[in-house]
Protein backbone atom coordinates (compact mmCIF):
# COMPACT_ATOMS: atom_id res chain seq x y z
CA UNK A 1 0.00 0.00 0.00
CA UNK A 2 1.67 3.11 -1.49
CA UNK A 3 1.26 7.12 0.05
CA UNK A 4 -0.40 9.50 -2.01
CA UNK A 5 1.03 12.99 -1.41
CA UNK A 6 -0.66 15.89 -1.90
CA UNK A 7 0.21 19.73 -0.90
CA UNK A 8 -1.90 21.92 1.40
CA UNK A 9 -0.63 25.47 2.32
CA UNK A 10 2.53 24.76 0.35
CA UNK A 11 3.16 21.65 2.64
CA UNK A 12 3.50 18.08 1.68
CA UNK A 13 0.77 16.13 2.72
CA UNK A 14 0.91 12.31 3.10
CA UNK A 15 -2.22 10.03 2.52
CA UNK A 16 -3.01 6.34 3.14
CA UNK A 17 -4.66 4.88 0.20
CA UNK A 18 -7.10 1.93 0.45
CA UNK A 19 -5.74 -1.10 -0.07
CA UNK A 20 -6.35 -2.92 -3.40
CA UNK A 21 -7.66 -6.76 -3.78
CA UNK A 22 -4.75 -8.85 -3.72
CA UNK A 23 -3.68 -10.57 -7.67
CA UNK A 24 -5.26 -13.58 -6.83
CA UNK A 25 -8.96 -12.51 -6.22
CA UNK A 26 -9.46 -10.39 -9.61
CA UNK A 27 -10.96 -12.72 -12.14
CA UNK A 28 -9.90 -11.78 -15.64
CA UNK A 29 -12.81 -11.11 -18.13
CA UNK A 30 -10.38 -10.25 -20.86
CA UNK A 31 -6.82 -9.36 -21.82
CA UNK A 32 -7.50 -6.00 -20.92
CA UNK A 33 -10.32 -6.06 -17.77
CA UNK A 34 -10.29 -8.46 -14.50
CA UNK A 35 -12.80 -7.88 -11.14
CA UNK A 36 -12.41 -9.12 -8.39
CA UNK A 37 -16.62 -9.68 -7.72
CA UNK A 38 -17.74 -12.85 -7.96
CA UNK A 39 -20.90 -13.40 -10.64
CA UNK A 40 -24.32 -15.09 -9.94
CA UNK A 41 -26.81 -15.63 -13.08
CA UNK A 42 -30.01 -16.16 -12.47
CA UNK A 43 -32.23 -18.32 -14.93
CA UNK A 44 -35.85 -19.06 -14.67
CA UNK A 45 -36.80 -21.97 -16.17
CA UNK A 46 -40.06 -24.38 -16.73
CA UNK A 47 -40.10 -27.03 -19.64
CA UNK A 48 -36.95 -25.65 -21.88
CA UNK A 49 -34.68 -28.80 -21.89
CA UNK A 50 -34.63 -27.64 -25.38
CA UNK A 51 -33.01 -24.43 -24.88
CA UNK A 52 -30.85 -24.58 -22.40
CA UNK A 53 -28.23 -26.36 -24.44
CA UNK A 54 -27.74 -22.91 -25.98
CA UNK A 55 -28.35 -20.79 -22.95
CA UNK A 56 -25.59 -22.47 -21.55
CA UNK A 57 -23.29 -22.47 -24.25
CA UNK A 58 -23.25 -18.41 -24.49
CA UNK A 59 -22.34 -18.07 -20.43
CA UNK A 60 -18.96 -17.18 -20.06
CA UNK A 61 -16.27 -19.03 -17.93
CA UNK A 62 -15.55 -16.73 -15.08
CA UNK A 63 -19.05 -15.94 -13.88
CA UNK A 64 -19.34 -17.67 -10.14
CA UNK A 65 -22.10 -19.74 -9.89
CA UNK A 66 -25.18 -20.21 -12.12
CA UNK A 67 -28.53 -20.89 -10.42
CA UNK A 68 -31.27 -22.28 -12.34
CA UNK A 69 -35.14 -22.04 -10.79
CA UNK A 70 -37.31 -24.21 -12.16
CA UNK A 71 -40.87 -23.69 -11.84
CA UNK A 72 -41.91 -27.94 -11.43
CA UNK A 73 -41.10 -28.70 -15.14
CA UNK A 74 -42.71 -31.71 -16.40
CA UNK A 75 -39.83 -32.02 -19.27
CA UNK A 76 -36.13 -32.89 -18.46
CA UNK A 77 -35.07 -29.47 -17.60
CA UNK A 78 -33.63 -30.34 -14.43
CA UNK A 79 -31.87 -33.66 -15.71
CA UNK A 80 -30.25 -31.36 -18.74
CA UNK A 81 -29.64 -28.66 -16.75
CA UNK A 82 -27.29 -30.87 -14.68
CA UNK A 83 -25.63 -33.13 -17.57
CA UNK A 84 -24.91 -29.24 -19.44
CA UNK A 85 -23.54 -28.02 -15.64
CA UNK A 86 -22.70 -30.32 -12.59
CA UNK A 87 -21.82 -27.38 -10.31
CA UNK A 88 -25.43 -25.19 -10.71
CA UNK A 89 -27.66 -24.96 -8.53
CA UNK A 90 -31.06 -26.04 -9.28
CA UNK A 91 -33.87 -24.35 -6.63
CA UNK A 92 -37.34 -25.78 -6.95
CA UNK A 93 -39.53 -23.32 -6.97
CA UNK A 94 -42.61 -23.13 -4.32
CA UNK A 95 -45.12 -20.48 -6.38
CA UNK A 96 -45.82 -19.89 -9.49
CA UNK A 97 -44.39 -16.66 -12.14
CA UNK A 98 -41.60 -15.36 -13.34
CA UNK A 99 -41.23 -12.84 -10.67
CA UNK A 100 -41.80 -15.56 -8.12
CA UNK A 101 -38.74 -17.75 -9.90
CA UNK A 102 -36.48 -14.69 -9.77
CA UNK A 103 -37.39 -13.60 -5.84
CA UNK A 104 -36.60 -17.17 -4.92
CA UNK A 105 -33.38 -17.34 -7.15
CA UNK A 106 -32.10 -13.82 -5.80
CA UNK A 107 -32.54 -15.31 -2.56
CA UNK A 108 -30.13 -17.99 -3.24
CA UNK A 109 -27.10 -16.19 -5.08
CA UNK A 110 -23.95 -16.38 -2.97
CA UNK A 111 -22.48 -13.73 -5.77
CA UNK A 112 -21.91 -10.04 -5.48
CA UNK A 113 -23.76 -8.98 -8.54
CA UNK A 114 -26.82 -10.84 -9.87
CA UNK A 115 -27.53 -11.33 -13.42
CA UNK A 116 -30.94 -12.31 -14.61
CA UNK A 117 -31.46 -13.73 -17.94
CA UNK A 118 -33.78 -16.02 -19.41
CA UNK A 119 -34.02 -19.55 -20.15
CA UNK A 120 -35.86 -19.65 -23.63
CA UNK A 121 -32.90 -18.31 -25.53
CA UNK A 122 -33.76 -14.83 -26.06
CA UNK A 123 -30.66 -13.04 -24.58
CA UNK A 124 -27.13 -13.93 -24.97
CA UNK A 125 -25.39 -14.78 -22.14
CA UNK A 126 -21.89 -12.99 -23.82
CA UNK A 127 -23.56 -9.58 -23.08
CA UNK A 128 -22.76 -10.25 -19.62
CA UNK A 129 -19.49 -8.80 -19.65
CA UNK A 130 -21.17 -5.14 -20.95
CA UNK A 131 -23.31 -5.27 -17.59
CA UNK A 132 -20.36 -6.25 -14.96
CA UNK A 133 -18.56 -3.66 -16.59
CA UNK A 134 -21.00 -1.21 -16.28
CA UNK A 135 -21.42 -2.05 -12.69
CA UNK A 136 -18.14 -2.20 -11.53
CA UNK A 137 -17.28 1.10 -13.33
CA UNK A 138 -19.68 2.96 -11.17
CA UNK A 139 -23.42 1.82 -11.64
CA UNK A 140 -25.97 0.10 -9.13
CA UNK A 141 -28.55 -1.23 -11.80
CA UNK A 142 -27.73 -1.79 -15.52
CA UNK A 143 -30.75 -2.59 -17.27
CA UNK A 144 -30.44 -4.10 -20.90
CA UNK A 145 -32.34 -1.69 -23.51
CA UNK A 146 -33.21 -3.20 -27.36
CA UNK A 147 -33.94 -0.01 -27.98
CA UNK A 148 -30.75 1.87 -27.29
CA UNK A 149 -27.81 2.10 -29.99
CA UNK A 150 -26.29 -1.16 -30.80
CA UNK A 151 -29.41 -3.27 -29.77
CA UNK A 152 -32.45 -4.53 -31.05
CA UNK A 153 -34.99 -7.58 -31.49
CA UNK A 154 -36.22 -10.86 -33.85
CA UNK A 155 -39.15 -10.51 -32.15
CA UNK A 156 -40.90 -8.03 -30.81
CA UNK A 157 -44.26 -7.84 -32.61
CA UNK A 158 -45.84 -4.67 -33.03
CA UNK A 159 -48.61 -5.44 -30.56
CA UNK A 160 -45.59 -5.65 -27.89
CA UNK A 161 -43.92 -2.31 -29.58
CA UNK A 162 -46.77 -0.60 -28.76
CA UNK A 163 -47.64 -1.94 -25.61
CA UNK A 164 -43.89 -1.39 -24.20
CA UNK A 165 -43.89 2.15 -25.89
CA UNK A 166 -46.85 3.55 -23.91
CA UNK A 167 -45.71 1.88 -20.54
CA UNK A 168 -42.43 2.96 -20.85
CA UNK A 169 -43.28 6.62 -21.50
CA UNK A 170 -45.79 6.13 -18.24
CA UNK A 171 -42.99 5.38 -16.07
CA UNK A 172 -40.70 7.58 -17.73
CA UNK A 173 -42.83 10.78 -16.93
CA UNK A 174 -44.39 9.58 -13.70
CA UNK A 175 -40.63 8.67 -12.22
CA UNK A 176 -38.73 10.93 -13.99
CA UNK A 177 -36.88 8.42 -15.64
CA UNK A 178 -34.90 8.35 -19.32
CA UNK A 179 -35.66 4.63 -19.86
CA UNK A 180 -35.61 3.69 -23.45
CA UNK A 181 -36.56 -0.26 -22.94
CA UNK A 182 -38.95 -1.11 -19.84
CA UNK A 183 -40.27 -4.64 -20.34
CA UNK A 184 -37.18 -7.12 -21.00
CA UNK A 185 -36.33 -9.07 -18.66
CA UNK A 186 -32.11 -8.60 -18.95
CA UNK A 187 -30.96 -7.18 -16.23
CA UNK A 188 -27.92 -7.02 -13.44
CA UNK A 189 -27.14 -5.13 -10.50
CA UNK A 190 -25.05 -5.62 -6.93
CA UNK A 191 -26.63 -7.78 -4.93
CA UNK A 192 -26.41 -5.58 -1.52
CA UNK A 193 -29.33 -3.86 -2.96
CA UNK A 194 -31.72 -6.63 -2.98
CA UNK A 195 -33.07 -5.02 0.07
CA UNK A 196 -34.59 -1.97 -1.92
CA UNK A 197 -35.08 -3.63 -4.57
CA UNK A 198 -37.79 -5.88 -2.69
CA UNK A 199 -39.56 -7.99 -5.06
CA UNK A 200 -42.83 -8.68 -4.08
CA UNK A 201 -45.00 -9.65 -7.45
CA UNK A 202 -45.33 -13.07 -9.20
CA UNK A 203 -45.55 -11.82 -13.08
CA UNK A 204 -44.14 -11.00 -16.28
CA UNK A 205 -44.24 -7.61 -14.35
CA UNK A 206 -41.44 -8.05 -12.40
CA UNK A 207 -38.74 -6.64 -14.83
CA UNK A 208 -41.10 -3.17 -14.79
CA UNK A 209 -40.76 -3.53 -10.91
CA UNK A 210 -37.62 -3.41 -10.80
CA UNK A 211 -36.92 -0.35 -13.14
CA UNK A 212 -39.29 1.82 -10.87
CA UNK A 213 -38.33 0.67 -7.67
CA UNK A 214 -34.27 1.43 -8.89
CA UNK A 215 -35.71 4.61 -9.55
CA UNK A 216 -37.47 5.65 -6.75
CA UNK A 217 -34.40 4.54 -4.26
CA UNK A 218 -32.24 6.70 -6.63
CA UNK A 219 -30.28 3.99 -7.39
CA UNK A 220 -27.22 4.84 -10.78
CA UNK A 221 -29.62 3.35 -13.38
CA UNK A 222 -27.33 2.49 -16.47
CA UNK A 223 -28.45 1.00 -19.88
CA UNK A 224 -26.85 -0.83 -22.20
CA UNK A 225 -27.61 -1.87 -25.24
CA UNK A 226 -28.61 -6.04 -25.83
CA UNK A 227 -30.04 -7.79 -29.30
CA UNK A 228 -33.35 -10.12 -28.17
CA UNK A 229 -33.39 -13.79 -29.96
CA UNK A 230 -36.17 -15.16 -30.72
CA UNK A 231 -37.59 -18.00 -28.38
CA UNK A 232 -35.46 -21.39 -29.59
CA UNK A 233 -38.33 -23.63 -29.34
CA UNK A 234 -41.30 -24.01 -27.53
CA UNK A 235 -43.92 -21.16 -26.99
CA UNK A 236 -43.82 -18.30 -24.31
CA UNK A 237 -45.79 -17.97 -21.63
CA UNK A 238 -46.30 -14.17 -22.14
CA UNK A 239 -49.92 -12.95 -22.71
CA UNK A 240 -49.57 -9.08 -24.07
CA UNK A 241 -53.29 -8.11 -22.90
CA UNK A 242 -52.90 -10.08 -19.87
CA UNK A 243 -49.62 -8.94 -18.74
CA UNK A 244 -49.39 -5.82 -20.02
CA UNK A 245 -52.48 -4.71 -17.77
CA UNK A 246 -50.46 -6.14 -14.62
CA UNK A 247 -47.84 -4.10 -15.94
CA UNK A 248 -50.24 -0.94 -15.68
CA UNK A 249 -51.16 -2.03 -12.11
CA UNK A 250 -47.61 -2.77 -11.40
CA UNK A 251 -47.38 0.99 -12.75
CA UNK A 252 -50.06 2.82 -10.46
CA UNK A 253 -49.30 0.63 -7.55
CA UNK A 254 -45.26 1.51 -7.25
CA UNK A 255 -47.10 5.56 -7.55
CA UNK A 256 -48.84 5.12 -4.63
CA UNK A 257 -46.32 3.01 -2.43
CA UNK A 258 -43.84 5.25 -0.34
CA UNK A 259 -40.46 4.77 -1.29
CA UNK A 260 -38.49 1.61 0.52
CA UNK A 261 -36.54 3.75 3.27
CA UNK A 262 -32.86 2.68 3.61
CA UNK A 263 -29.39 3.88 4.10
CA UNK A 264 -27.92 5.92 1.34
CA UNK A 265 -25.90 4.58 -1.70
CA UNK A 266 -22.24 5.11 -0.79
CA UNK A 267 -20.55 7.53 -2.86
CA UNK A 268 -19.44 6.89 -6.56
CA UNK A 269 -15.70 5.24 -5.97
CA UNK A 270 -13.08 4.87 -8.54
CA UNK A 271 -13.41 1.31 -10.79
CA UNK A 272 -10.59 0.16 -8.57
CA UNK A 273 -12.35 0.40 -5.00
CA UNK A 274 -15.48 -1.32 -7.43
CA UNK A 275 -13.38 -4.61 -7.77
CA UNK A 276 -12.01 -3.72 -11.65
CA UNK A 277 -8.45 -3.68 -12.75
Amino acid sequence: MSPEITKHNGKPQVHTLRPLPTVDRFTPLTPHLAISPTVSVVVPAMNEAENLPHVFATLPHWIHEIVLVDGNSTDDTVAVARRLRPNLRIITQRGKGKGDALRTGFAECTGDIIVMIDADGSTDGREIIHFVGALVTGADFVKGSRYASGGGSDDLTLSRRLGNSVLRTMVNVIYGTQYTDLCYGYNAFWARHLEVLDLDCEGFEVETLLNIRAAKAGLRVHEVPSHERCRIHGESNLRVVRDGWRVLKTIMREWRRPPTQIAPAPAAQPAADQGAA
